[in-house]
């Protein structure tokens, strides 16, 4: 990172952590099946509207101590977390894939991709909307790069047909519905290559870190697969080319 681009970097933080403000509102109330546009933040105790100076991303929660201003009940850390996160991973995004107009789109990506985790963590549930969202991404980048468009219409596809088919033959039980979209409409935005590359990554995640709860936390047998196949989608869509070049070459291909 060159000093030059050291304001502008400082400005996608700033724009990132608003959006992770936003992101916690959907965050608790899509569960919830509440609007996300017209109702005020409210303290989730009190009531107690917030105004504008409580909702400063990271910082007002620092201010504040992690308490409601008015009944001094405390606030999750969630919220300057996942605030701190979606402006730290928007400059991974710049930084790694230049100042792109395909940076925005994955830098939206990214806060849907933060989303649907921490959902699917809490209820083992994918909301339609959020996937729906992805793949509107998806289609803005095909226009985009639009000489490659195969590559990412077959993406759509080579993952998610085989995750529908392994979902019907399990009944439900291997793989769930909202994992089968995800890949669809994460494939669209990515392309196929690094959409397979994140499903074998997310299945390895997923996998280690799922043994470890087992045999720590006693944790059952039921996985929420969102947040692994999110992290392997994340990787890849950054870092997918040179990890498949850099196989290819070990391998002598």
């Amino acid at each position: 990172m060159t000093t030059e681009l050291i304001p502008i970097y400082i400005l996608i933080f700033a724009f990132g952590i608003v959006i992770g403000s936003f992101l916690n509102v959907c965050i608790y109330r899509i569960p919830q099946h509440e609007t996300v546009v017209t109702e005020r933040s409210h303290c989730m105790r009190c009531g107690y509207q917030l105004a504008w100076y409580d909702m400063v991303p990271v910082f007002s929660w620092l201010f504040l101590r992690g308490r409601c201003r008015k009944c001094k009940e405390p606030i999750s850390p969630q919220y300057p977390i996942i605030e701190a996160l979606n402006g730290i991973l928007y400059i991974v995004v710049f930084a790694v894939n230049g100042l792109e107009l395909t940076s925005i789109i994955y830098c939206f990506l990214t806060s849907a991709l933060i989303v649907l985790s921490v959902i699917d963590w809490r209820t083992y549930e994918i909301p339609l909307g959020i996937n729906i969202f992805i793949l509107v991404l998806g289609i803005l980048h095909v226009f985009l790069d639009h000489d490659n468009w195969s590559e990412y219409v077959i993406g759509f596809f080579c993952v998610s047909l085989f995750l529908e088919i392994l979902l019907l033959v399990s009944g439900g039980r291997a793989i769930g519905g909202g994992d089968v979209k995800l890949m669809a409409c994460a494939g669209l935005a990515i392309g196929w290559q690094n959409i397979t590359l994140a499903f074998f990554l997310g299945c390895i995640i997923g996998s280690v870190i799922h043994l470890i709860r087992m045999k720590v936390t006693n944790a059952g047998n039921r996985l929420a697969m969102g947040p692994y196949l999110a992290a392997g989608i994340f990787i890849s869509m950054l870092w997918g080319e040179k990890m498949i070049s850099a196989y290819l070459t070990l391998a002598g291909f």
